[in-house]
């Protein structure tokens, strides 16, 4: 049955992009001829003189349009997590962002007309990592937390006591630990030697960054419980994708798990293998 109700569309094109601006102003002019309600972010309202909404706004809508690399869609997603989104890819590799800008127009009306048509937007439900300690908790991560020293490099590290669900994986003075889910496996996980992970795989990596007494890489299930308790060390920070930011008082203990709350996907899925050709 054909559902008859107002859909509503949230744009978001990557700053000071030229070329995402000018496809945003397209998608607006095709959306708007479709009796589509379609608002774009803030900062390219001002640019192409379109209506525009804080990005947080969008939450409720029926579909959000990120169109610029990774990084782009990793701001809607911690902005506007309860809706369905589709990335459109202006970025070098584009793991996240399936849609190629040739394809953008034909990719977002087709998922209009499946809301139209059933009711809702089909997607992948991607799952996000939530760190919490004493009295705070971090917004959910699409790629990773980190929790490390008071810097990088010599002196700055601290001793960091990795336990799953209770048992001891690792002990040892490091800079860092990180814990990556599949889809940020390929990011800040990778370049710290930790595996690539399929995104279909329900999994979470474990990897140690610089420790002196390192152990490999590890792959566990999602549904474990990781603690993290850091020691010698006068302060410590725990990082939700590379922005969110919480700092620790040591001796203290991060507790990491699956959120509750996935993020939804929308549209073609990423061709992974051949995304990845695009790291060399």
């Amino acid at each position: 049955m054909e559902v008859e109700d107002e859909v509503a569309v949230g744009i978001v094109a990557q700053r000071d992009n030229d070329r995402a601006q000018s496809l945003a102003a397209q998608l607006v002019e095709a959306l708007e001829s479709d009796d589509v309600r379609v608002v774009v972010d803030d900062e390219t309202g001002q640019t192409i003189g379109e209506d525009c909404v804080a990005v947080a706004e969008m939450n409720a809508f029926d579909l959000v349009v990120s169109i610029g690399g990774d990084g782009t869609l990793l701001f809607v997603a911690r902005e506007a997590s309860d809706a369905p989104i589709v990335g459109v890819n202006l970025g070098e590799v584009g793991f996240l962002n399936a849609v190629p800008p040739e394809n953008a127009v034909e990719a977002v009306t087709s998922l209009v007309a499946e809301r139209r048509e059933t009711g809702s937007v089909s997607g992948r439900d991607v799952k996000r990592l939530r760190a919490s300690g004493e009295g705070w908790t971090l917004e959910p991560a699409l790629n990773e937390v980190v929790v490390h020293g008071p810097k990088r490099g010599s002196g700055g590290g601290a001793t960091i006591d990795i336990r799953v669900d209770g048992q001891q994986y690792a002990r040892s003075h490091a800079d860092g630990v990180l814990v990556a889910t599949p889809t940020g496996s390929t990011a800040y996980n990778l370049s710290e030697g930790g595996p690539l992970i399929r995104p279909s795989v329900d999994a979470l990596i474990v990897t140690q960054m610089a420790a002196t007494e390192p152990m490999p890489p590890l792959v566990i299930d999602n549904t474990s419980e990781l603690t993290l308790t850091v020691r010698d060390a006068e302060t410590a920070y725990a990082i939700s994708d590379g922005r969110n930011r919480q700092r620790l008082e040591p001796p203290t203990t991060v507790t990491v798990t699956t959120a509750d709350d996935p993020v939804t996907l929308a549209g073609p899925p990423v061709n992974f293998f051949e995304a990845l050709e695009k790291l060399g």
